[in-house]
């Protein structure tokens, strides 16, 4: 049984309506559960997707943990608050990942990766990523300091991934996906702008192509390579067309990826929507609508591994 976990924001709601929240999706029995309707009233009410909704997803032992905007949450399996952390250089937190015991949160605001550590419950390290002409230059800083950087959000990093060669970052405008070896940052493949969910994937890389409206897999041999289309609904079907205000909600917009096994990936949309793509068959399969609201869009996306 495969069961996908997916974390919604909600661009351009207005006060008293919900902001997105957590939904599980059992692809063999074809149900879905909102387990989590995130309706705060403290919320920081800018443009874009910014505080409204849920972000990363990351699991460790019996712990799912959830970021919001600013805002590290820790959840039991049946979603029961276990506790929340916030940082000063936390902020429009985007993806999440757990990587030997410790929670690595990309913070777009403040072009960083923050790491949490799990058994000591506290942030305990940050990088801070720039670039100095063509080059790009990395330096860590104390989270829990004052010497951190100025809330710039110059390259939007969106995205963190972590394995034994490194850790990847990745944002709209790092025009690639970078590597970390823990002493220096270097470009390890380059993309166009506006790309979210990088990350190194068999022989290449896997990334929503989210500019273009396409989920690209690109291998270093070309005859592997894959595109397929977010799915596009119809406009007749469309809810919450209007009410935007920020006017940045938009049908097709690809964020969220994951691997269900080997070739077979799911990847999110706006409004919220799951496809299921075969690399190996190179077509795509079932596609669950879980919203119409335009502005209703997918932002994490993970297979649920507890029972």
């Amino acid at each position: 049984m495969t069961v996908l976990i997916a974390t919604s924001v909600v661009r351009g709601s207005q006060h008293g309506e919900s902001h997105g929240g957590v939904y599980l999706v059992d692809l063999k029995q074809q149900q879905v559960t909102q387990p989590l309707d995130w309706n705060n009233m403290d919320i920081d009410w800018q443009g874009r997707g910014w505080d409204r909704g849920l972000r990363g997803v990351a699991f460790h032992d019996e712990t799912v943990f959830i970021a919001a905007s600013d805002e590290l949450f820790a959840y039991t399996p049946q979603f029961k608050l276990i506790d929340s952390w916030r940082n000063p250089y936390l902020k429009h937190a985007h993806e999440i990942t757990v990587f030997k015991g410790k929670v690595y949160l990309s913070s777009t605001g403040y072009d960083s990766i923050l790491t949490f550590d799990i058994a000591k419950q506290q942030f305990d390290w940050a990088l801070h990523v720039d670039t100095d002409g063509f080059r790009f230059t990395a330096r860590s800083y104390d989270p829990n300091g004052v010497d951190g950087p100025l809330m710039l959000n110059k390259l939007h990093l969106n995205n963190v991934f972590c394995n034994e060669d490194g850790m990847y970052v990745s944002g709209l405008k790092s025009g690639g996906m970078l590597h970390f070896n823990g002493k220096r940052i270097n470009m390890s493949s380059t993309l166009s702008q506006g790309t979210h969910n990088v990350r190194p994937y068999r022989n290449g890389i896997l990334f929503n192509d989210t500019k273009s409206d396409v989920v690209r897999y690109v291998s270093r041999n070309q005859d592997e390579d894959r595109s397929f289309k977010v799915p596009m609904p119809d406009k007749s079907t469309l809810t919450g067309l209007g009410v935007d205000q920020s006017k940045v909600a938009r049908a097709g917009f690809g964020r969220g990826l994951c691997e269900i096994s080997d070739g077979i990936i799911a990847a999110g949309s706006s409004p919220s929507t799951i496809a299921i793509h075969d690399l190996d068959k190179n077509i795509t399969g079932a596609t669950i609508v879980l919203s119409s609201d335009i502005r209703n869009a997918i932002h994490g996306l993970e297979v649920w591994p507890y029972n």
